[in-house]
């Protein structure tokens, strides 16, 4: 059933914003859009061309923490959680831990939660800390240095390749495959562009895209080495554990699990660790305290997460009619919960438009808000953002932007893939 718009006041600056066009995103987040949604039309219906429908924008953070956390209103199961449509043998053959509600979305969950826990994690810090050194060490010494590539990029994927327990040569890989997938609304990244007439034969595949098909075959063999064994690597766990439900992880769930630890565990920590960086060179003063003070980084964190929303959106699909803000949410409509939206709503965050690392940003977005959906690598992601910058503060005295960065053409990842900067220390 589809909603029945309903229109945004005459003369209102909300009036005709619409948030799938790409070029809105442009210069980064369309904050301004943003602003007069929350203001004036905060469950705002935006058309779309064929063959999708349209939907709803939620952009107010109580309002995000409402859909969120009501799975029985606001489903993740019965659609995408992107803005693509999809037939039910699509959302059959795509579905991930992130389509799934209830109880076996918690049982996929904690096949993995405990791995990802604050006291597990622990046991990584040294490690974490020589990874950081390495990359580090490698790129600082240049002092001209594509960050991104150099640095953001090239720590978290170490990570991820010590959890999977493959080689460090595969780390690039492991990069290019993310890149080519989440990256494909952008003629840069993208193998297949996800609204071009090519990409109709991999309408079966995550984001479209045939890099999908790469990281499937990657996957199953080390599922075969590795399968029966005693291995405390992440795909050990995954092929020889079963969840608490009883179901075995059919070979699609292993595939599908698999790439979502392949893209969560690299894409979205960088992006932050870049946005991180060029907040503190366009905010020497931030820089500045944090070499004083370094003891305020835990802290800073939550602000570095808050100001970098690395994703703009999620989406629901409501299971049943429900009314928001006046406006009647017909069942099979998709609800998009901007997240970067709601790390800029005032009523929440004082002046949100600064930059503060001395502020209690716990309540950002960056990772969901509460709700069976939170990010399941929040915890190691904060620790790597933490290890990075504790190493960069220490190493470095100066730092400079050389070029603006070079920004993934998306309203889905906040992602920038290249920025140039020259850093001076130690």
């Amino acid at each position: 059933m589809t909603a029945t718009p309903v229109d945004t006041p005459s003369g209102s600056a909300a009036a005709g914003t619409d948030l799938s066009d790409l070029d809105l995103f442009t210069g980064g987040p369309p904050w301004a859009a943003f602003d007069a949604l929350r203001r004036e039309d905060p469950c705002h219906w935006n058309a779309e061309a064929a063959p999708n429908k349209g939907f709803w924008s939620v952009t107010r953070h109580a309002d995000i923490v409402t859909v969120t956390r009501d799975e029985t209103t606001f489903s993740s199961e019965i659609g995408a959680v992107n803005l693509e449509e999809l037939d039910t043998d699509q959302l059959e053959v795509r579905k991930s831990m992130l389509e799934t509600d209830g109880a076996r979305h918690f049982a996929l969950r904690r096949l993995l939660q405990r791995d990802f826990s604050a006291r597990a994690l622990a046991q990584y810090e040294t490690f974490l800390r020589g990874l950081t050194a390495t990359t580090l060490d490698s790129a600082l010494p240049k002092g001209t240095i594509d960050f991104v590539h150099e640095v953001s990029a090239d720590f978290p994927i170490r990570v991820l390749v010590r959890l999977l327990g493959i080689p460090d040569d595969h780390a690039g890989q492991l990069i290019a495959w993310g890149n080519r997938m989440v990256g494909n609304t952008d003629p840069d990244e993208a193998d297949v562009l996800l609204d071009s007439p090519e990409s109709e034969q991999y309408r079966n595949l995550p984001f479209r895209s045939p890099a999908a098909l790469e990281v499937f075959a990657y996957g199953d063999e080390l599922a075969r080495q590795r399968r029966g064994g005693d291995g405390d690597d992440l795909v050990s766990k995954l092929v020889n554990r079963v969840p608490e439900d009883g179901v075995a992880l059919s070979e699609r769930d292993f595939h599908n699990y698999f790439l979502l630890l392949v893209v969560a565990g690299n894409e979205t920590t960088r992006h932050t660790i870049t946005h991180s960086m060029k907040a503190l060179i366009d905010h020497p003063e931030a820089f500045a305290t944090l070499k004083e003070r370094p003891e305020l980084l835990p802290q800073a964190v939550e602000e570095f997460l808050r100001w970098a929303s690395p994703v703009y959106h999620f989406r629901r699909t409501a299971a049943k009619d429900v009314e928001l803000h006046g406006k009647r949410v017909r069942a099979g409509d998709k609800v998009v919960v901007w997240w970067a939206s709601g790390n800029r709503d005032d009523s929440v965050f004082d002046d949100p438009y600064r930059f503060d690392i001395t502020r209690d940003a716990r309540e950002h977005m960056a990772f969901g808000k509460g709700g069976p959906h939170l990010c399941l690598g929040n915890q190691l992601a904060r620790m790597e953002i933490r290890i990075m910058f504790e190493e960069i503060l220490r190493r470095v005295d100066s730092v400079s932007q050389i070029q603006p960065p070079k920004r993934v053409r998306s309203n889905f990842v906040n992602g920038i893939k290249e920025y140039w900067v020259q850093v001076a220390g130690r």
